[in-house]
C-alpha cells in the first residue's frame, strides 16, 4: 500500500500539507536561481507568500497534533534558511 494512500485513509490533511510543505521548498529553491535574473522580483514576491502560507500551514497544523506541526515548522525554517542565508562563492587557486 502506498505511503500517501495509507496517510490518506487516516487523515487526508497530511497529504495535503506534506504536498504544501514541497511546493514551497521548490518556491524557496527556485526564488535562489532567479536572483540576478529579470524575473527575481517575481521570485521575491512568490516566496513571501509562500512563506505566508507555509506560516499559516504550521500554525494550524498544531491542531493536528506534534508529528505534522514539526515536519511543518522544520520547513518553515528551511524556506527561511534558504533564502536569507548567503553562502561565499567558493574560490578557487
Amino acid at each position: 500500500m502506498p505511503l500517501c494512500f495509507a496517510v490518506t485513509a487516516t487523515n487526508p490533511l497530511f497529504c495535503l500539507v506534506g504536498l504544501l510543505q514541497l511546493v514551497g521548498l521548490l518556491v524557496a529553491g527556485a526564488t535562489r536561481f532567479t536572483q540576478g535574473t529579470p524575473y527575481e522580483r517575481t521570485g521575491q514576491w512568490t516566496c513571501l507568500a509562500a512563506l505566508g502560507l507555509m506560516g499559516t500551514v504550521c500554525g494550524i497544523s498544531l491542531q493536528l497534533g506534534p508529528g505534522i506541526a514539526t515536519t511543518s515548522a522544520v520547513t518553515l525554517t528551511l524556506m527561511t534558511m534558504i533564502v536569507i542565508i548567503e553562502l561565499p562563492k567558493r574560490q578557487y587557486d
